[in-house]
């Protein structure tokens, strides 16, 4: 029997590591216990010479709701937000010396698109649905452009993150987000083709071809991942952000809704 305590399960077979998201309760948020965890699980994975490849893959309906805002409402009194985590988390997978493949078969948001877009291969389910909700609460997707942007063609970008409007996986595979989209019941074994292809290339190249396809940019993302954290913190701990978050989790309208004359419309997306 799992424990509760356990946010990430690692299973590792035929030279594949799979990290699952097992936080169903709360829709695998990006709580602080689930990215340590996460971390932990890739560090375990670079460090296991027999492990070739890395699976993202998740329990339940959603991939990821994103941050962790019943966590991110009860920090506040100590001004610093989970969310600062989330730049630690992406530069990992980013960085990752093994190829690193997301499994998506239900909803992501918001912080959930950074993880999907950090992976170097990510297959969705058609009926996915995804969507950069942070302006509907009054924050900025900032963390998140540091790999989300590279993938994104810049018109998609622009339309996605100004309205955040929820799009499918169609979509996303038309616009870069994902590398492929299929049906729901073609999900498993589009994984499991890409995986065995992985599998094939020897480590030491597969570290290569990853380090030529981060450049000119590599260099430079953590520290601009910093400079993004340090932005994002501070629109989660604004006015904004503060009332953002409590109408979601209040299920209501937002101050900036509510003004609207005959307004309407959800809160968050």
């Amino acid at each position: 029997m799992t424990s509760p305590d356990v946010l990430v399960r690692v299973a590792t077979a035929r030279g594949v590591t799979t990290l699952t998201l097992d936080s169903p309760h709360n829709r695998n948020a990006l709580s602080t216990g689930l990215m340590t965890q996460l971390l932990a699980g890739l560090g375990d994975a670079v460090a296991d010479e027999t492990v070739r490849a890395i699976v993202l893959d998740h329990t339940g309906p959603v991939f990821c709701s994103g941050a962790d805002l019943k966590e991110t409402a009860a920090a506040y009194a100590s001004g610093t937000v989970p969310a600062a985590m989330l730049g630690d988390v992406l530069a990992a997978i980013w960085d990752c010396p093994k190829p690193v493949l997301a499994r998506v078969g239900g909803p992501a948001r918001a912080g959930g698109l950074g993880l999907i877009a950090a992976a170097d291969l990510a297959v969705c389910a058609d009926e996915a649905t995804f969507a950069f909700t942070e302006v509907r609460i009054g924050v900025i997707p900032a963390v998140i452009s540091a790999t989300v942007l590279p993938r994104l063609h810049p018109r998609a970008a622009a339309e996605l993150y100004l309205t955040g409007d929820t799009f499918d996986g169609r979509r996303a595979a038309e616009i870069g987000l994902v590398t492929a989209s299929v049906p729901a019941d073609g999900l498993d074994d589009a994984v499991r083709r890409y995986c065995d292809s992985l599998v094939r290339g020897a480590p030491g190249a597969l570290a290569g071809a990853k380090e030529l396809l981060r450049r000119p940019g590599t260099a430079e993302l953590r520290g601009d991942l910093a400079r993004l954290s340090a932005l994002s913190t501070g629109y989660f701990l604004s006015d904004e952000g503060r009332e953002g978050i409590m109408a979601f989790r209040e299920k209501r309208l937002t101050r900036w809704v509510a003004a609207l004359d005959g307004g309407s419309g959800d809160h968050a997306g």
